[in-house]
C-alpha cells in the first residue's frame, strides 16, 4: 500500500535528521518537522526547531499537551492537536508555548487522564468512554441513540444545558473541559476471524466484544449478546490480531490511523453511540494563569472546535478510501435494519431508566439534555 511505501520512505537520512531534530532541539519539534514534511531538507527542519526553541524561551507558561495520536492523523482522524497547539500560542501572543506530547509519549487513555489530574502534565485528550471513569456523569453520552449523530452530539456538548450540569462535575474532579472533537459514531469492525458482515443485533450473540473503560458501553454489549471485554486502547490490535477478541467498535478514522486496515474483515456504521472525545487541562493550573490568558485558551479551544467540525467529511473520506482500498468491507445500515438494533437497545426502552436516573438525576433530566442535543445552536458539522 501506499502508505506503507511512505513509512518506509522514512529512513538512513530522514530518520537520522529526526532523531538529532530530536535530541537538539525536543521531541515537539521534531514532530512538527515530520508533520510538515521538512525533513528531507536540513535547511528547513532545522528552521522549524529553531522557531520551536524560540517559541518556548519566549513564552512565560509550558503547557504540555497530551494525546494518543501522532501528528498529522487529522487527515484521516481530525483530533487538530497541531492546530490547537498554534491556535494557543497564537491566541495568547505567544504567551503560553504548547509542548506536543502525541503518540502516547506521555499516557493515553485513562492514564493520560490521570495525569492531567494529577498536575503531572497540563493537558490532555481523550475519549469520553475513557474519561468516564473520572466523570461518570459523561458516560451519559453512551447510552445508545440519541446523541450519536455528528450533530446531535455537537448540540449537546456546546449547549448550555450541558455546560451547565455536566461541566461543574468535571470541575469538581479537578479537571477544566477545553473542548469536544466530533469525529464520528462508532462502528462494528470485526476482526478476520469473523468472515461475515453483522448487519442485524441477533449476530452479536457470543462476539468477544473490545470496549473501553465505560460501564454504559459494557451494558450495551451485554444487551445486545456479545461478551463485552474491557482493553487498553494501546492494547487492542495486539488483541484483535490473536483473536483474543472478535471485534471493537471505534470510529472508522481512528481504526485506520491506528493500522487496523490489515486486522479487519468487515465494518458496519451501526452509529450506536458517538466516539465522543475531549480535551481538557488540570484546573488548578488553569485557574493560576492570568485572567486574559485564560480566555485566550477558551477562544482558541472555540476556534479549534469549530476547525475540526469543518475537517470531518474530508477525514472520513480519506479513511473510507484507504480502508476500501486495504480490501475491508464497509456496510451501512439501511432505515429497518437501523430501527431493529434501536429496538433492542435505543435510549427509549426502559433498560436506560436506572442509568438516566444515576447520571442525569432524573428522567427529566435527562429529558432536557435529549431536547439540547436535539436543538441546533451555533455550530453545524457538514455530513458530506
Amino acid at each position: 500500500m501506499q502508505k506503507d511505501r511512505k513509512d518506509k520512505a522514512l529512513t538512513s537520512t530522514e530518520r537520522r535528521r529526526f532523531l538529532k531534530l530530536s535530541a537538539g532541539f525536543g521531541i515537539t519539534a521534531a514532530m512538527i518537522a515530520l508533520s510538515k514534511n521538512a525533513l528531507g531538507s536540513e535547511e528547513a527542519s532545522v528552521q522549524i526547531a529553531h522557531k520551536e526553541t524560540e517559541l518556548k524561551a519566549a513564552a512565560e507558561y509550558t503547557m504540555i499537551l497530551g494525546t494518543a495520536y501522532s501528528l498529522g492523523v487529522s487527515r484521516s482522524y481530525p483530533i487538530m492537536q497541531l492546530d490547537f497547539k498554534e491556535n494557543i500560542q497564537n491566541t495568547t501572543l505567544g504567551k503560553i508555548y504548547v509542548q506536543l506530547a502525541p503518540a502516547g509519549q506521555v499516557g493515553a487513555s485513562g492514564a493520560l487522564a490521570r495525569k492531567v489530574q494529577k498536575a503531572t502534565i497540563q493537558s490532555g485528550q481523550c475519549s469520553i468512554s475513557n474519561f468516564s471513569p473520572f466523570v461518570p456523569e459523561v458516560d451519559l453520552i453512551n447510552i445508545p441513540y440519541w446523541c450519536s449523530e455528528n450533530q446531535k452530539f455537537v448540540n449537546l456538548v456546546t449547549s448550555n444545558t450541558w455546560k451547565n450540569e455536566i461541566h461543574p462535575k468535571i470541575e469538581s474532579r479537578g479537571f477544566k473541559p477545553l473542548w469536544y472533537p466530533c469525529i464520528d459514531p462508532r462502528t462494528l469492525a470485526m476482526g478476520k476471524g469473523v468472515k461475515e458482515k453483522i448487519t442485524m443485533p441477533e449476530q452479536m450473540r457470543g462476539i468477544n466484544f473490545r470496549i473501553p473503560n465505560s460501564t454504559i458501553l459494557q451494558r450495551v454489549y451485554h444487551h445486545l449478546g456479545a461478551n463485552p471485554t474491557i482493553v487498553e486502547w494501546v492494547e487492542a490490535a495486539t488483541a484483535i490480531r490473536l483473536g483474543h477478541v472478535d471485534a471493537l467498535d471505534p470510529a472508522l478514522g481512528a481504526l485506520y490511523v491506528f493500522g487496523f486496515e490489515s486486522l479487519l474483515s468487515h465494518i458496519t456504521f451501526v452509529d450506536i453511540v458517538h466516539d465522543a472525545q475531549i480535551y481538557f487541562c488540570n484546573l488548578e493550573w488553569f485557574k493560576r494563569l492570568p485572567l486574559a490568558l485564560r480566555a485566550s485558551i477558551d477562544f482558541a479551544s472555540e476556534m479549534t472546535m469549530r476547525q475540526n467540525h469543518a475537517k470531518v467529511p474530508a477525514a472520513r473520506a480519506h479513511a473510507k478510501m484507504q480502508m476500501i482500498s486495504a480490501g475491508v468491507k464497509l456496510h451501512r445500515l439501511g432505515p429497518d435494519e437501523k430501527a431493529q438494533w434501536m429496538q433492542k437497545v435505543g435510549a427509549h426502552l426502559a433498560i436506560w431508566n436506572d442509568v438516566k436516573k444515576n447520571l442525569a438525576g432524573s428522567l427529566s433530566q435527562f429529558d432536557k439534555f435529549k431536547e439540547a442535543a436535539d436543538t441546533p445552536g451555533n455550530y453545524y458539522v457538514p455530513e458530506r
